[in-house]
């Protein structure tokens, strides 16, 4: 389905508040004045309240995107859209990409 491009300045939080941040944007493209995020490259999550072992499994340190978009590429690599999913490391649970911008949109 069509969605918008995530940028460097979108919001995305792990499920506990965390937020995430891209480790490799493509500065090649940008959206929004700002470079976009593209598949591979994990994200890293500060800020996560999930407490340590032994109370939880927590914090989310990294998260991984594990769809994005299937027509779309930025240097030969799928960019992530605003339904894009994605798994937290070490806890398993979701990136939730809440805010993007809202011009350039992809398959």
């Amino acid at each position: 389905m069509p969605g918008f491009l995530v940028h460097l300045g979108a919001t995305v939080q792990c499920a506990h508040g965390g937020m995430a941040t891209p480790t490799a944007p493509n500065p090649r493209v940008l959206v929004s004045g700002q470079p976009v995020a593209t598949l591979p490259a994990p994200w890293v999550v500060a800020g996560c309240a999930l407490p340590p072992p032994p109370g939880a499994n927590g914090p989310c340190v990294t998260g991984q995107f594990v769809t994005s978009a299937t027509r779309v590429l930025v240097g030969g690599l799928p960019v992530l859209l605003i339904d894009s999913q994605a798994i937290c490391a070490p806890t398993g649970t979701p990136l939730l990409i809440t805010a993007t911008q809202t011009r350039v949109t992809g398959i």
